[in-house]
């Protein structure tokens, strides 16, 4: 969707000393270093960078298209670009992305699911159909 150099650029930030109870939808790029209980959102038709830094806390589900983790999140996450996971990550909740970077240490604890296009997915073939 997007390369290195044409991603929005990170213009809100949410402190480490915050605290949010409520959802929350972005649009481009947003870092969280505090502590948010309530899904973040960004737009499927923008695309979006979401940053959760090692301090950040997050309980609610996640949807947008870059996904840098280094904190703790527990809910579900939906990458749909690609979905980073740094040393620190620590996830408890299933985990669906397009693209998946794990780096040693890096914890889930939850499923793994790839997102696949429609014209991605194999065809399904029954064998009792096949001469």
């Amino acid at each position: 969707m997007f390369s290195r150099n044409k991603q929005p650029p990170i213009k809100s930030l949410i402190a480490e000393s915050s605290r949010i109870e409520g959802h929350l939808n972005f649009s481009e790029g947003l870092r969280i270093d505090g502590t948010i209980k309530g899904n973040i959102t960004s737009p499927e038709d923008m695309p979006s960078i979401l940053v959760i830094s090692q301090t950040a806390v997050v309980t609610g589900e996640i949807h947008a298209d870059h996904i840098i983790i280094n904190g703790e999140v527990n809910g579900p996450v939906y990458a749909r670009v690609m979905l980073e996971l740094q040393p620190k990550a620590r996830i408890h909740g299933d985990v669906h992305y397009a693209a998946l970077e794990m780096h040693q240490g890096a914890l889930i604890a939850g499923q793994l699911s790839p997102l696949l296009a429609a014209e991605e997915k194999p065809a399904l073939k029954l064998a009792a159909n096949n001469p």
